[in-house]
């Protein structure tokens, strides 16, 4: 199916003598949505469109697509892939310059993108965690937290055994540090823009432990933190049974200032649970057990518009994780499965 869209505009006004070939000013989107049937209108779910401005002669194109995706190039003739799963309307926006003008042209076009897996572990294979998804954060501090554990790469602290990731914290003296745990992450590994991302889990126990399911900006080399952006799917307090928390930093609102909310489950610790995020260019839902309860209003002006690596990890006691159970000997942190759609 072909889309096409006619507008005229200048960024001059020019008159008398002087006036432009009106031909010249004519841009003509031609928008083909792949796989466009009678059964499937809007494309066969893989959300490729190839696209082809006309005039093609002008010295460059600048093409906004609708999704938070923005190219400029110097042919008119080029393909994009739309990722956001369902069937959704895009303004796509072209401006082309020939050197002398801009000339505009906007088109509405439909795109359906089926849902579909683009990354995940089962973790279906006992031993260390998978290498080529898994690294590690390792040390003590908990970087900025004032944390007691120490991060290992140990089989201790982080092991797959009977289909599920186990993050161990134990009370052991190592390294200086009173307790040891895990921080497992997929930077460098894997990265993605837009989707969800789903986790099941169960809880650890015990005073102290805070485990966390999320995901930082994959620029915090490079913007550090709040800049990069930090979505935390879920965090949960030993010292606040079954209190789940979800919550957004972000320069203006990091810290103890994030932007966030909670809900209240059962049997945290002793069954699982579905924790997910839905990351859009204009909003973020939290959910638990497929139940929304929080929304946040996605905008160019946050850092939630590039990619982010995931990160699974338990602390213990620290600024947020607060007092440690005298008694805490051990506690496990189990996680079924961690899914990316787009």
């Amino acid at each position: 199916m072909v889309f096409v869209a006619l507008l005229s505009c200048s960024s001059g006004d020019d008159g008398g003598d002087n006036k432009p070939d009106e031909t010249q000013l004519k841009i003509v989107i031609n928008a083909e949505v792949v796989g466009t049937t009678t059964q499937l209108p809007n494309g066969n779910g893989g959300g490729l469109v190839k696209f082809n401005i006309s005039p093609n002669n002008a010295t460059s194109y600048k093409i906004v697509f609708g999704d938070g995706e923005t190219i400029e190039t110097t042919t008119g003739v080029f393909t994009h892939t739309y990722t956001s799963s369902g069937t959704k309307t895009y303004e796509v926006q072209v401006t082309a310059f020939n050197g002398i003008k801009y000339f505009n042209a906007t088109k509405s076009i439909i795109v359906y993108v089926a849902t579909t897996e683009i990354w995940g572990d089962e973790f279906d294979v006992d031993g260390a965690p998978n290498s080529n998804k898994w690294g590690y954060d390792l040390g003590a501090g908990g970087w900025g937290n004032n944390e007691p554990q120490y991060y290992t790469n140990r089989t201790d602290n982080a092991i797959v055994q009977g289909g599920v990731l186990k993050i161990i914290t134990k009370k052991e003296n190592y390294l200086g540090s009173s307790y040891t745990s895990a921080r497992l992450l997929s930077k460098g590994k894997f990265s993605f823009k837009y989707g969800k991302v789903e986790f099941r889990a169960k809880m650890p126990s015990g005073g102290g432990t805070w485990p966390a399911l999320w995901m930082l900006g994959d620029n915090i080399d490079t913007a550090s933190w709040p800049a990069c952006g930090e979505i935390d799917v879920m965090e949960h307090l030993g010292n606040q049974m079954n209190k789940i928390y979800g919550t957004l930093h972000y320069p203006g609102h990091s810290g103890a200032t994030g932007d966030g909310s909670t809900t209240i489950i059962s049997n945290a610790a002793t069954e699982f649970h579905l924790y997910s995020v839905d990351w859009r260019a204009d909003y973020i839902k939290f959910y638990v057990d497929n139940q929304l309860f929080k929304t946040f209003t996605n905008s160019a002006s946050t850092p939630f518009n590039d990619k982010f690596f995931l990160i699974i990890n338990c602390a213990i006691g620290g600024n947020f994780g607060g007092a440690i159970d005298t008694n805490f000997v051990s506690s496990t942190f189990e996680i079924d499965y961690v899914r990316v759609y787009n």
